[in-house]
């Protein structure tokens, strides 16, 4: 079979259409003999080998990022992770992610998979990933959450590595710019596990009980009195990890629930989310 001349022009070409490297394109061109299509499927079959190969890899850097759609209503978290810092500082992994956001806020994908079947210019959002794993060799996993109010209002934290998103039941209380703002920020640097006491789900309110129980009976206190102390601890532990009920980072004699309501009785925050990279 007669070997097809593989030019520069056709070089550029397929790094345009999949962004790969010059010498990955050549590569796969070569393989396929000159058959465009052929080629980035080669190079979407590397991707998958390599996503393959580093499944069992800790993607731990990344970046996240916040918005909201134009009548303020809804609010996304999309996170994409990857290995290293260094990648995670690379522009085209930066604007990616961007795009996918904008997907996310504009199409009002229900859940992850919907989001990852999405397409870009006639690629899935997953095969894209996939294709982003072949050309920069390491493991990539996209998270993707929403909230849904009245009002929502996003908090993107400088270094694109910490976001959050904080819904409200009005959009029209005295000052609420400000403070849904604050409340936005508030979960960003206190990192509460839920919103409520109520909501705080029963295998973290297990564990949180099991180590007071512990803690307690090495100091040596009576087993009858074992349960109540752990209780209590339990109190402090919804005070310091339950968004509403943190003291207020700006006024500690407030609790969140307090400032929310300082101009509006009927304001509240009825959902949040937060993503930190690398936690």
């Amino acid at each position: 079979m007669s070997t097809v001349a593989i030019t520069a022009s056709d070089v550029n070409k397929l790094r345009q259409v999949t962004g790969a490297g010059m010498m990955d394109c050549k590569k796969a061109l070569t393989e396929a003999n000159g058959d465009f299509e052929a080629a980035i499927d080669f190079l979407r079959k590397k991707g998958q080998k390599v996503a393959g190969n580093r499944a069992d890899r800790e993607a731990n850097e990344g970046v996240v990022i916040a918005k909201v759609t134009a009548d303020g209503t809804r609010g996304v978290l999309v996170a994409l992770n990857c290995e290293t810092d260094f990648v995670a500082k690379n522009q085209e992994f930066i604007d990616f992610t961007t795009n996918v956001t904008d997907i996310a806020v504009n199409g009002g994908a229900a859940d992850l998979d919907t989001l990852l079947d999405t397409q870009i210019d006639g690629l899935a959002i997953r095969d894209r990933i996939t294709d982003l794993v072949g050309k920069i060799g390491e493991k990539m996993e996209l998270q993707y959450l929403q909230v849904t109010g009245s009002l929502v209002v996003a908090y993107n934290h400088p270094g694109n590595r910490l976001a959050t998103i904080v819904a409200f039941n009005k959009n029209n209380a005295p000052e609420i710019a400000t403070i849904s703002k604050d409340v936005a920020m508030q979960a960003a640097a206190m990192a509460p596990v839920a919103l409520d006491k109520d909501d705080v789900d029963t295998r973290t309110l297990e564990r949180e009980l099991e180590i007071a129980r512990e803690q307690i009976r090495a100091e040596g206190k009576p087993e009858e009195m074992v349960e109540k102390i752990a209780q209590g601890k339990l109190n402090k532990f919804y005070k310091d990890s339950t968004l509403l009920n943190q003291e207020f980072i700006k006024d500690n004699k407030l609790t969140v629930r307090q400032y929310i309501q300082s101009t509006d009785k009927e304001l509240m925050a009825t959902a949040f989310k937060r993503i930190a990279i690398g936690n």
